[in-house]
């Protein structure tokens, strides 16, 4: 995929401050520290475009990045970087705030017709089903990124996708996409699941 052009538009927290632009609308959702950061600045070549952070919980608002790219498909489209769930060193009140916002972006917005859900390559936790049944449930079955494959050796991998897709009840595991933002290991391949699902909401 040739990006053209990538750069951070806005960031938000409710409805009325959501771009007015009518782009299309990719959001990336996954536990905190998941990796959803690094796998946006992967597949858009860019290094700090999505700031990187070791703190859980560092994303604490939808973050809209601006992309053009040279597909006719996918030309312009705006990547959301949802705020990560589960454990997080913020406060309860401000926890408790992401669960309406992230939820009434993810029901509500009609520009929005890809998600990408990232889960740890290394093991999978009840947030992540009760997304993925959630995200199935409101009509946006999710692309599955398994992140930081790079971590495990090949005799690892097997074993850790079989588990991946027994806890999220995934009958074919090649609907699973291995992803390294380190090595960019999956990034055509989520390029081209994403691409496609672009085609098939036409």
């Amino acid at each position: 995929m040739k990006i053209h052009s990538a750069e951070f538009e806005l960031s938000c927290v409710k409805p009325e401050q959501y771009p007015r632009e009518r782009l299309l609308e990719v959001a990336f959702v996954g536990r905190s520290n998941v990796g959803k950061s690094s796998t946006i600045n992967s597949l858009l070549n860019r290094k700090k475009l999505s700031k990187v952070s070791v703190t859980p919980g560092k994303t604490q608002t939808l973050n809209f990045f601006r992309i053009k790219t040279a597909d006719k498909i996918i030309p312009d489209m705006f990547f959301v970087d949802l705020p990560g769930y589960g454990y997080a060193k913020v406060s309860k009140s401000v926890r408790q705030q992401w669960g309406p916002m992230i939820e009434r972006y993810l029901s509500e917005r009609e520009q929005l017709f890809a998600v990408v859900q990232l889960v740890d390559s290394r093991g999978v936790e009840a947030h992540d089903v009760t997304t993925y049944e959630w995200l199935c449930h409101i009509g946006h079955p999710p692309i599955v990124v398994t992140t930081k494959v790079d971590k495990l050796n090949r005799s690892q991998r097997n074993p850790c996708l079989t588990k991946l897709c027994q806890s999220l009840q995934l009958p074919n595991p090649d609907d699973v996409i291995l992803y390294s933002a380190k090595t960019n290991e999956g990034r055509l391949e989520l390029w081209k699941a994403i691409r496609e699902r672009r085609e098939t909401a036409e």
